[in-house]
């Protein structure tokens, strides 16, 4: 048979400190001076890509409108022409629309693993001068299900962040 070990477990002995920390990282990208930076560049950057796509749909829909409005006097192969033309500019326009896609999901990677090194240096460093063993984030969506708010140590975090990285 199973024997189960409850030697001790009965007895009201002192209670265990926890050796758990839990930080809310989505806190900290919007409270620290580096999270708000690293938003910052993303939003200029993604701002940026918007703009060029933009320009580039103000063109190809100039193209079809000039098309449009002078479909009736052109030629069967100059009509043919202006097709073409105009096929090959959308295809390189979503050519184009997949690649800043592209240069923004990099970027966005590239920012965040960035801000994801700090947020670990300050984190372990919070973590020692508390002597916990284990911190996890709780962010929505998180693994976390649950925990105690008492247990929360963003606001050292926060405080220790925007020292190392003001």
């Amino acid at each position: 048979g199973i024997v189960l070990f409850v030697g001790g477990c009965t007895s009201p002995g002192p209670k265990l400190e926890s050796k758990i920390g839990v930080i809310n990282a989505q806190r900290l990208l919007n409270e620290t001076n580096a999270g708000k930076r690293a938003k910052d560049i993303l939003a200029s950057f993604s701002k940026n890509r918007q703009a060029l796509m933009e320009s580039e749909e103000r063109e190809l829909r100039r193209m079809e409108e000039d098309f449009v409005k002078q479909a009736t006097v052109l030629s069967p192969t100059a009509k043919r022409e202006r097709e073409e033309v105009f096929r090959r500019r959308m295809q390189e326009y979503q050519q184009k629309v997949a690649e800043l896609n592209r240069e923004v999901q990099d970027k966005q990677k590239d920012v965040m693993d960035g801000f994801r090194d700090k947020l670990e240096a300050v984190v372990g460093k919070v973590a020692k001068r508390l002597g916990l063993q284990i911190v996890v984030d709780s962010s929505k969506g998180g693994a976390t299900l649950y925990r105690e708010d008492t247990l929360d140590i963003s606001n050292q975090v926060i405080e220790e962040f925007n020292r190392d990285y003001p």
